[in-house]
């Protein structure tokens, strides 16, 4: 497999790119695809089988069970990002090892359906939020101490819901090619 095709593998949709003006109505459609991913990617992999859940998207990369129970870790994460940064002054955020996470027993062998309904939850609760957010709570900030950047929660809203496409991507991608879905 040369470069190319493993970089296609790893970032099947590309890499997240922030829109130099970032609208009302991008806001609005990274709102809904947040909205709409819990229910999408249930249905993607709600019949799969323990082996296909345990088959990696990519040569080196996590299996299938390991993303959906990444999605629900980390979105997790950003939900308590917004929190932070809606009641604090610019908070540093808590960084977190996610390929250490990975290998943890409720990831590597756990039901997908826990993480499933949690991904659920979490996005219910982070669209009611940010349906109610002003344009300056939107510009509101963390500081990810990893490089020291400051992400407003307008771009954090695009980082995960490309971050959800992302790794739907991924497993969408993976059942077209081993043949468990017809094509799409």
């Amino acid at each position: 497999m040369d470069g190319h095709e493993l970089e296609t593998l790893r970032y099947p949709i590309g890499h997240f790119v922030k829109p130099e003006n970032i609208t009302g109505m991008i806001l609005a459609d990274w709102i809904a695809e947040l909205e709409a991913l819990p229910v999408d990617l249930a249905d993607l992999v709600r019949n799969c089988t323990k082996s296909q859940l345990d088959t990696p998207y990519r040569p080196g990369g996590w299996t299938v069970r390991q993303v959906v129970h990444h999605l629900a870790d980390s979105h997790h994460h950003s939900y308590t990002r917004y929190k932070w940064a809606l009641t604090e002054d610019s908070p540093v955020i808590k960084a977190y090892d996610e390929k250490a996470w990975a290998e943890l027993p409720d990831v590597r062998s756990a039901s997908i359906e826990l993480s499933l309904d949690h991904l659920q939850v979490v996005h219910s609760k982070l669209v009611n939020l940010l349906r109610a957010m002003s344009a300056d709570d939107f510009k509101r900030e963390f500081i990810h101490p990893v490089g020291d950047r400051r992400i407003t929660l307008e771009v954090n809203t695009g980082h995960y819901a490309w971050h959800g496409k992302h790794h739907y991507a991924h497993i969408e991608r993976l059942a077209e090619r081993e043949g468990w879905i017809p094509e799409l």
